[in-house]
């Protein structure tokens, strides 16, 4: 991570946070990142939103991803020289035909979980544990997706084909842990009102898809609820499109003045057909375990920002302002509209979804604000839910 960044312990309350080790100027990489472990969204891949099973590469061209996403397969988009897509990499697994965007992908996917995972024939078999698994899972998570069973069977199956099986556990220890009420708040949250229930089936599921001996207290109701929440908690969103790194490229080219326009015309109009035909979907989407990432506090004046520019799983931390060393390094768990709105509002959001409330500097000096909704926010209430959250975290 090239060291402009450690974490540190700040207080029982707040846990750990991110810290500069050396000043950093505003627009720089703080990190590059890559996770521990991480997983596509099952509704995702199920909609054919094809990416690299592995590091969630999309796979599309950026003109397949644009037909699909218009429903028209008569589009051409220009410039398709700028799609940096290169399928002449892509490779399958030989047993159940999962697709890598490359070599070392399916290499490494093997070599870390996709042994014990591989379905081989049975990948189309709706008996198969794994499949059972994953279609209960289907039923209780709707879109928008916030996260997915098999970043926790990954985490499994990782444990089970390591040598260094207490490296692996220690590496997924280091992630936030909750007192039992707030692990329950979490799962109540990401399975609703059914989820002592839900909870139980998709804890038999998957002991019956993946038990194993190394690891029993993760199988047990109380260390299976600690493992949901972890990953509730944890996991962050990962987004990737092919279309939107041509429009990146496209937005580099140096082009005569007409032709900027015509180009800049063309794109404009092209987002908004396709948000009409596919609303806000336009992403590759999953969800990862990111250990640097992962201590990085709430602020509603963030210094920093995530974002995946290179179309895969590789998480880029971006500094907002400049950042002094010593000072903590802060992202924003809420989106820009949700950052406008009263200290009221922005604390029931946090509160809900991620269980504190917040005390950035922005929240100290409104403290005495009075503690109420304004009516025009009162009608956007309803609307600031998950899918919004979630659309802040998996900006491309």
């Amino acid at each position: 991570a090239g060291a402009a960044a450690e974490s540190r312990f700040i207080s029982s309350a707040k846990g750990k946070g991110l810290f500069a080790t050396k000043n950093i100027r505003k627009g720089e990489t703080v990190f590059v990142e890559r996770p521990v472990v991480s997983s596509q969204f099952l509704w995702n891949a199920l909609y054919n939103y094809r990416a690299c099973d592995h590091c969630l590469r999309a796979l599309e061209t950026a003109e397949e991803n644009a037909q699909r996403l218009l429903g028209k397969s008569s589009l051409v988009l220009p410039h398709p020289e700028q799609c940096s897509i290169r399928k002449d990499l892509h490779q399958q697994c030989p047993r159940c035909q999962v697709t890598y965007c490359s070599a070392e992908c399916r290499q490494a996917a093997l070599e870390q979980y996709h042994q014990v995972l591989c379905l081989g024939p049975s990948r189309d078999d709706p008996t198969h544990p794994l499949n059972k698994l994953q279609e209960a899972w289907r039923n209780m998570h709707y879109p928008p997706e916030t996260s997915s069973i098999m970043l926790m069977a990954r985490m499994v199956a990782t444990v089970k084909q390591a040598k260094d099986k207490e490296w692996w556990i220690k590496a997924f220890s280091q992630f936030c842990s909750k007192t039992a009420n707030e692990e329950e708040e979490i799962v109540h949250k990401l399975l609703g009102d059914k989820f002592k229930g839900q909870l139980e089936l998709l804890r038999l599921l998957f002991t019956e898809a993946l038990y194993d001996e190394h690891l029993s207290r993760w199988f047990t109701p109380e260390g299976f609820r600690s493992l949901f929440a972890l990953v509730g908690t944890n996991g962050q969103g990962i987004g990737t499109s092919s279309l939107s790194q041509w429009v990146h490229a496209c937005d580099a080219l140096d082009l005569p003045m007409l032709q900027r326009e015509e180009l800049d015309a063309f794109i404009d109009q092209l987002y908004k057909d396709i948000e009409k035909e596919s609303g806000e979907f336009l992403n590759c989407e999953g969800s990862g375990l990111y250990v640097l990432q992962s201590c990085c506090n709430h602020s509603c004046i963030p210094n920093a920002e995530t974002s995946f520019p290179e179309n895969n799983f590789l998480l880029h931390l971006t500094a907002l302002e400049d950042i002094e060393a010593g000072e903590e390094i802060c992202i924003s768990y809420l989106d820009c509209c949700q950052r406008e709105r009263s200290r009221h509002s922005r604390n029931k959001i946090l509160r809900e979804n991620y269980l504190f409330t917040c005390s950035c500097p922005k929240c100290l000096a409104q403290a005495d604000d009075a503690d109420v909704t304004s009516d025009e926010e009162e009608e956007g209430e309803g609307e600031t839910d998950d899918a919004e959250l979630e659309d802040e975290m998996t900006d491309v």
